[in-house]
């Protein structure tokens, strides 16, 4: 029986691996049937045919308009200006250059301002329009006469803006932040020149409000007017200002009780500048390389930079005096006198018992005599003695008159609850 099962358990191993190699048996059988052919290519060639295609057709309007904007550059001509804009019309362009009606656009272009133009293909000339100055603009046009030019002043609506900003580094850096014009900061810093230094006296966290006039044409800015009230708190301390003016057309500054803010003299000649050397009775001359009295400050300030009377006064002496170079000295009343020097020159027409006021300008920075650099060496006497022009006491100006107090009263009031509710809104904002 034992051998009976082996040979039963070897005929299974046998059908077990006939079973398993079968599958190969019938490839080879497939591939054996296949009968050998040898590969025919088909050769290629390149077939060149023409072909011809219909025609664009374009209708070219050579009366079609267009319209360019651009500004007047730094020494732009008229010719420059127009050849920049592809306008080849020559009548047009003799017409501009003849014309006495359009002297702001042939010899007084001002760079910055914009102009206007519509032209058709050809670059012919239909229509102009030139920025004369914030309220009055040029304009010249093709007319079945030919060439025209007027001015015309823009109707200008007078709208009163209101923002906050918060200082950060800076004042422009503060008012570039919040959309506030240049101008509304330089009003700013001259409105409380006496009372903030804007250059080492602002603090992170410092902020003002302020409410100001704005001038828009068809929904454009066209120009800033005068801060209407501000408040600015520097380091924890508020100052605020009010603007008012008379029937007789002056205007000034104030606290909104009344009290004038305006100094008889200005603290700083120039704009926002900073003071390189401070009044001393014994400086080390950087010229001299000796000890020196230094009976003045020095503002530092590019060359050409606009130097202003600092009250109202006469033209005492102009022109050329030792190491103050090219200097000018102005009298004024109550035994004040002012002293400008290294300028680089003289106001046009500034003559020596000219008559001054205050805020006009009087000469521009420069560097003659002896200085190391551009800037203005400003002085301050009171009855010939020489006093420090940043700490000296300065005179108030008149204050209102009675006549107007109960006007301003109400003007006030009105500007500063509209203060309050810009403090509000900030507070509101950073809760």
């Amino acid at each position: 029986m034992e051998f009976l099962h082996k040979i039963k358990n070897k005929m299974k191993l046998r059908w077990i691996s006939l079973i398993l190699v079968l599958p190969f048996f019938v490839i080879i059988a497939a591939f054996g049937t296949v009968s050998p052919e040898v590969p025919h290519y088909v050769k290629s060639e390149t077939v060149i045919e023409d072909v011809t295609l219909p025609l664009a057709v374009h209708n070219v309007d050579r009366n079609e308009e267009f319209w360019q904007i651009d500004q007047v550059r730094r020494d732009d001509t008229l010719t420059s200006l127009l050849s920049r804009m592809a306008i080849r019309d020559e009548d047009a362009i003799k017409f501009l250059m003849l014309s006495p009606d359009a002297r702001a656009m042939n010899n007084q272009l001002i760079p910055g301002h914009n102009l206007e133009i519509k032209t058709n293909l050809d670059g012919k000339l239909l229509h102009l329009e030139y920025e004369i100055d914030h309220e009055t603009i040029l304009l010249a046009g093709l007319t079945p006469s030919g060439y025209q030019v007027a001015t015309q002043k823009l109707i200008l609506q007078n709208h009163q803006v209101l923002k906050s900003a918060l200082i950060v580094n800076s004042l422009f850096g503060a008012t570039d932040d919040a959309g506030i014009p240049d101008q509304v900061a330089l009003q700013i810093a001259d409105i409380f020149s006496s009372q903030i230094d804007f250059h080492n006296d602002l603090r992170p966290g410092d902020y003002f409000n302020v409410i100001y006039e704005a001038f828009y044409n068809a929904g454009e800015l066209m120009k800033v007017g005068n801060v209407l009230a501000v408040e600015f708190v520097n380091k924890g301390k508020k100052y605020q200002a009010v603007h008012f003016g008379d029937a007789e057309g002056k205007f000034a500054y104030y606290t909104p009780e009344g009290k004038s803010l305006h100094k008889s003299f200005l603290r700083s000649p120039l704009e926002f500048t900073r003071i390189s050397s401070s009044f001393s009775s014994g400086r080390f001359h950087p010229v001299l390389n000796r000890i020196r009295a230094h009976k003045g400050v020095d503002m530092a300030a590019a060359t050409g930079t606009r130097i202003k009377a600092s009250g109202d006064g006469i033209v005492d002496f102009v022109g050329r005096k030792g190491g103050y170079g090219n200097v000018i000295v102005l009298k004024h009343e109550n035994g004040i006198s002012t002293v400008y020097g290294h300028l680089s020159r003289f106001a046009a027409g500034l003559r020596r018992g000219m008559h001054v006021s205050q805020g006009d300008i009087i000469g521009y920075v420069g560097m003659t005599g002896l200085a190391t650099g551009p800037h203005l060496h400003y002085e301050f006497l009171v009855n010939k003695v020489h006093r420090d022009p940043m700490t000296v006491a300065l005179p108030m100006s008149v204050p209102i008159d009675g006549k107007y107090k109960k006007e301003f009263d109400a003007q006030s009031l009105d500007l500063m609850a509209q203060i309050e509710m810009l403090n509000r809104r900030q507070t509101a904002s950073t809760d």
